[in-house]
């Protein structure tokens, strides 16, 4: 395993933390994610807004507990008294904005696919399915918002989610894999054929 590069953010934390875990396992693999797994992550982005990655996945599995395993159309149900349950949930980031436009982003995903067949289609649309690779050779590099961001930021507003903005969503396309922010050298991105 010496041989294993990663991407320098990750040097940040120990090879046994959360965040390698999830850098190597999940971050930036594209086409492997159902419906739920897409309302998972992007759920998790909602959540960790003004706060860190790590502190989102370290209640990741109060979160998937709290949101019903991210069943879209369980979550989508949940009423104004499940609101005060979650907000009083110890193992969840308490904060009654993110938790309602959770529960209202999960209607809206329900919308969606009932006109498109599935979120995934319809995350993957901007991109006709294709991942954009930037390349990159550094951290410095990446940046926090593009375009691509701004423009899909503007239609999902447009269909209804809330708490979102161009940054949030350009850290979702990457860690949803429509973005290739993996560093070139790193033996975890999807361009590296790994034995």
């Amino acid at each position: 395993m010496d041989d294993l590069k990663r991407c320098s953010w990750v040097d940040n934390y120990p090879d046994s933390n959360i965040m390698t875990t999830y850098h190597d396992a999940e971050w930036g693999q594209p086409n492997q994610y159902s419906d739920e797994k897409l309302f998972e992550l992007l759920t998790l982005e909602v959540f960790q807004a003004g706060l860190s990655w790590e502190t989102s996945l370290k209640r990741r599995s109060g979160m998937n507990t709290a949101f019903l395993s991210f069943d879209i159309d369980l979550v989508s149900k949940m009423t104004n008294e499940d609101i005060e349950r979650l907000k009083n949930n110890p193992n969840i980031i308490s904060n009654k904005l993110k938790i309602t436009s959770t529960i209202h982003n999960a209607r809206v995903i329900r919308q969606i696919r009932q006109q498109r067949g599935s979120f995934f289609d319809y995350m993957w649309s901007f991109t006709d399915g294709q991942i954009i690779n930037h390349h990159i050779t550094s951290g410095d590099e990446i940046p926090s918002q593009n375009e691509l961001s701004q423009q899909i930021t503007k239609d999902m507003k447009k269909q209804g989610f809330k708490f979102i903005g161009p940054v949030i969503v350009y850290s979702y396309l990457q860690a949803i894999g429509i973005i290739n922010d993996h560093e070139q050298c790193c033996s975890f991105n999807p361009d590296n054929a790994r034995l």
